[in-house]
């Protein structure tokens, strides 16, 4: 089974490369499954229920997200209605949504998705290490393939929480930085791990956004508004081969394919 994860997908931009590009990826890699983190992809941050279906609709199967996901307020009561959405599961117990999910591919393939959220220079959530044992436990008996999002800003944290999942996980894939990392891997147990997969969005930016207005933020200390970036607009992801039978992993690619924009 092969499984495409897309990195953060930010505003518009983003937006324009799956609609432009996922369509040929999913069919040069054969892919048969579809996750994108789309915390971003309402101007670069947060997410709507009209955008999430929009994204939905073009091929990915599951939307996981981070710490943003609460950036657009419309977003919260869609989140107890859309199961292909998902938050983190480490917040809080009562807080809207979920952070795990199991999804049906057909001839009796399942893939469980856990979306975690780290601590490490981020807010002071329950552990992600604890929560996403206990919710793997509970996956493992309905679905052999599973992939965790883990929404994390320090290597170590995710580097960690990969060797802490593996053998239990078919993937533990990075986002939130936004820079995708070259240490794509399988580890001992047969688990795939990159640090961060990388954005879907424009390369000629800081981290997406537009590079005059966060260099004078930077440069001011004034909180100017940022814009998403237009240029130079990439997909940017991995496809993870994984036994359906066994759930471990035997390859990781990453990948980054341009939009065309003329010109």
């Amino acid at each position: 089974m092969k499984i495409l994860f897309i990195g953060d997908i930010v505003g518009k931009a983003g937006r324009q490369a799956i609609h432009g590009v996922l369509e040929k990826v999913i069919t040069d890699h054969g892919i048969e499954f579809t996750v994108a983190n789309g915390e971003n992809a309402a101007g670069g941050m947060g997410i709507t229920p009209s955008i999430a279906l929009e994204i939905l609709d073009q091929g990915v199967d599951v939307l996981t997200s981070g710490n943003h996901i609460w950036a657009k307020k419309e977003i919260i009561p869609f989140l107890e209605t859309e199961n292909r959405i998902l938050r983190p599961a480490n917040y809080p117990d009562k807080v809207p949504g979920r952070g795990v999910g199991i999804f049906e591919l057909g001839k009796g393939k399942r893939v469980g998705v856990l979306n975690l959220e780290g601590r490490v220079f981020m807010k002071h959530l329950d552990c992600p290490f604890r929560v996403g044992e206990k919710e793997i436990e509970i996956l493992r008996k309905k679905a052999n393939v599973i992939i965790v999002d883990f929404h994390a800003e320090a290597t170590s944290e995710k580097m960690a929480m990969g060797w802490f999942l593996n053998g239990k996980v078919s993937a533990v894939l990075g986002t939130h930085t936004h820079v995708q990392t070259s240490d794509e891997k399988i580890l001992s147990g047969g688990t795939a791990y990159i640090t961060d997969v990388g954005m879907t969005g424009p390369l000629a930016s800081v981290i997406g956004m537009q590079k005059q207005v966060a260099l004078e933020r930077l440069l001011t200390q004034i909180p100017w508004k940022l814009d998403v970036a237009t240029e130079e607009i990439e997909l940017q992801g991995v496809v993870v081969e994984v036994d359906s039978e066994t759930g471990k992993s035997k390859s990781i690619q990453r990948i980054r394919e341009p939009l065309d924009q003329g010109g």
